[in-house]
């Protein structure tokens, strides 16, 4: 989302969008919103995406065995957090990608050192969702200055929230930390030593690149986006949903779209693939799968992710929700793995629907004019000649 209301010279045309809020939500609900969001879009680069994929499930197949094999199988759900730091960077200038990816590794070793220590120190929830809330916007402010790139701000995010649990020493804050650092290392790795495979950005075939907003302007969106989340876990907590960080995610995937119609879009793609990706999870599970036949399952969503969300991010959502579930039963194998299926669900539809909500009622005076432009384009386009 833009920074403040900008007063800006518009055209005689432009003067006669309707721009009020009431008018943005108006345009959000017409029914072309749900045709885009089910349509395929070209992918700037299949070889970036699939290689990306491939380098974080290299890692998943390489250090999620050794840590189910050693004195801490306990902690092969934050090994897993780890490899995902090879998602990042894809579309990088050459030479650019190694130092995303870097810093893309210490940022998830804090993420989940901050939220581990917190739990450790016995904070009381309403203060751990305060500060996930805090670490929603500080997140999205790192990934968008950094120009991290996809996935952005929800990976560090889901860091912060698998590491919500139980603590009982500080040993074991360290031995989190540690194993999600460690893998997080042999991503970067397997990244650099594989970084020859990429494809370069060339005139004919220029990758996407989001511009760098001003300070100002990044700073006032990232405070929406934490006030949005800390709405939408309260809001889950009190209605008694386990997992209120589920609910902050689907909040902050919405907020962070560039535009409104993004952002719509992304709601709807994020509901449609969370449903239908949970009752896939619940197929797994429900089965009562070992350990190996998840590690197994997780290598191949890893890949097969990052090959289909490019072209539509409700497929994508689809293959995201299970890893996403067994990643957490992985962490937490105490939990009932069919209750995490309805909650899942419940938390992301709160979620993404407070997150449009949200997006209308913080957007700027320029979101809502460059929403109203795309309505109108869209409604000439659908008159024909």
């Amino acid at each position: 989302m833009k920074g403040p209301e900008q007063s800006s010279t518009t055209s005689a045309p432009e003067a006669r969008l309707a721009t009020r809020r009431i008018d943005a939500a108006r345009y959000l609900f017409q029914p072309h919103h749900v045709r885009d969001s089910l349509a395929l879009a070209t992918q700037p680069s299949l070889r970036n995406s699939s290689l990306a994929g491939l380098q974080a499930a290299i890692a998943v197949a390489i250090a999620l065995p050794l840590v189910y094999l050693s004195p801490w199988p306990q902690l092969i759900g934050f090994a897993a957090l780890g490899a995902l730091v090879a998602l990042f960077g894809r579309f990088a200038p050459a030479g650019r990608r190694n130092r995303i990816v870097f810093f893309c590794a210490i940022w998830q070793s804090i993420a989940v050192f901050g939220m581990s220590m917190t739990s450790w120190l016995g904070m009381p929830v309403p203060i751990q969702l305060v500060l996930l809330a805090l670490s929603c916007g500080l997140f999205f402010f790192v990934t968008v200055t950094g120009q991290f790139g996809a996935p952005g701000a929800l990976i560090f995010v889901f860091a912060v929230g698998a590491s919500m649990g139980p603590v009982g020493s500080f040993q074991e804050v360290l031995a989190r930390t540690a194993a999600t650092a460690g893998v997080a290392a042999l991503a970067w790795a397997i990244c650099a030593l594989t970084e020859v495979l990429r494809h370069r950005e060339t005139a004919e075939r220029p990758f996407p690149s989001e511009p760098l907003q001003p300070f100002r302007h990044r700073l006032i969106a990232a405070a929406r986006i934490c006030l949005g989340c800390a709405i939408a876990a309260f809001s889950s907590h009190a209605a008694g949903i386990h997992h209120p960080d589920w609910a902050a995610m689907g909040t902050l995937a919405v907020m962070q779209g560039a535009h409104l119609h993004i952002s719509m879009n992304r709601a709807l793609q994020r509901m449609m693939g969370t449903v239908v990706g949970a009752l896939l999870a619940w197929l797994i599970l429900s089965q009562d799968p070992s350990v190996w036949i998840i590690i197994a399952i997780l290598v191949v969503l890893q890949f097969a992710t990052e090959i289909i969300i490019g072209a539509n991010y409700g497929l994508g959502q689809v293959l995201v929700t299970p890893m996403a579930l067994l990643m957490t039963y992985l962490a937490a194998p105490h939990m009932a793995g069919a209750d995490m299926v309805p909650e899942r669900i419940l938390n992301t539809v709160l979620g993404a629907c407070m997150g449009i909500v949200f997006a209308v009622l913080f957007s700027t005076l320029d979101d809502r004019r460059h929403l109203a432009r795309h309505h109108a384009g869209r409604g000439r386009a659908g008159k024909g000649p």
